[in-house]
């Protein structure tokens, strides 16, 4: 196992062991796509300004909630395979505290295979997307009572 992977959540360590199980492209797009799939439905009222992802070409929304102190995000996105990057990060990510995820660098996508398959655009977008969810918690981590 590579440190990136030992560095990770458990979870996000499972979802990179999945891609690099797989090693046709194809079918990491697939699996990619299925993380979206998996997304509750996101609620309309919620798609306003402060939940839209800069920097996305895909409209992407995501909303961070503190359950016991553990962060809970739900998103949505009007593309395929945007929504599977934002599914992906939610698995990896939902359930850990506001420091662990601020802990967590992207470089684990390189360990994905995901980023051959990927233009430089939606790299750009699953960044975007990563420390948009990263801000999100740092906010639910400010509205602890200390």
């Amino acid at each position: 196992m590579s440190s990136t992977l030992d560095s990770l959540p458990p979870a996000l360590a499972k979802i990179v062991q999945r891609f690099q199980r797989s090693t046709d492209q194809r079918r990491r797009t697939e699996q990619l796509i299925g993380y979206g799939k998996k997304l509750k439905d996101f609620p309309e009222a919620d798609k306003v300004p402060e939940n839209k992802v800069p920097g996305c070409v895909s409209q992407v929304y995501i909303t961070a909630s503190l359950n016991d102190d553990k962060v809970v995000f739900c998103a949505d996105s009007d593309a395929l395979i945007s929504k599977g990057m934002v599914g992906l990060l939610i698995e990896g990510l939902n359930g850990l505290t506001p420091t662990e995820i601020l802990q967590v660098t992207p470089d684990f996508i390189q360990e994905t295979g995901l980023n051959v398959s990927l233009t430089a655009s939606r790299a750009n977008g699953f960044y975007n997307i990563f420390r948009t969810m990263q801000k999100k918690a740092l906010e639910c981590k400010l509205d602890l009572p200390s």
